[in-house]
């Protein structure tokens, strides 16, 4: 398996970044790993920036900063811009496909494209494109078990949001499904 994995999961704030971070966290949590979650955005919350590095590890995790990542959800063009020069060679980067329009070409990364709110606009549900991601990255970098996922959903959203249980575990499978299937880029391609 791993010993640490740190990710960073950045995008506008209401795009579900920090959320799927916190997501994320729990189920690492209730898996028994040790776990870090920090949250950053700015003042204007909904449209502004956010992003969360989130920090996966069996052993005691030393410190929650973090200037280099495994890997990266990016859900916008300003955070692809600003954190794609500070994944780790050999990292994995997930776009969001409809909202990162200059998608990166990297023999250095695993770059992948997801169509996150495409999907969840299929499956109903816009505000599960987050979900989407998380399936996605969750199929090429298993840190949690998507059960995990799931209570760790049961026990974050508040009761008047519990009915979107099903469609979230729909969305992880969907997420994962377009990760196996999903267009790769590689160096110099802008597909």
């Amino acid at each position: 398996m791993f010993v640490t994995h740190e990710l960073i999961i950045a995008g506008f704030g209401g795009q579900g970044a920090l959320s799927m971070g916190q997501i994320l966290a729990y189920a690492a949590t209730i898996e028994g790993r040790e776990v870090s979650w920090m949250p950053s955005y700015g003042p204007e919350m909904r449209g502004g920036t956010a992003n969360c590095i989130v920090i996966v590890a069996e052993k005691r995790i030393s410190s929650p900063i973090v200037t280099m990542f495994d890997s990266a959800i990016v859900l916008n063009q300003p955070s692809l811009d600003k954190f794609l020069p500070r994944v780790k060679t050999g990292g994995l980067v997930l776009v969001e496909e409809s909202t990162v329009k200059v998608p990166p070409g990297s023999p250095a990364l695993e770059v992948v494209r997801i169509a996150a709110v495409h999907e969840a606009d299929i499956l109903g549900a816009r505000q599960v494109a987050n979900t989407v991601m998380l399936g996605a990255f969750l199929a090429k970098r298993p840190l949690v078990q998507v059960e995990s996922v799931v209570k760790a959903l049961e026990k974050v959203l508040p009761p008047h949001r519990r009915h979107l249980l099903d469609m979230n575990r729909r969305a992880l499978e969907r997420g994962a499904e377009l990760a196996g299937h999903s267009e790769k880029l590689t160096a110099g391609s802008t597909a």
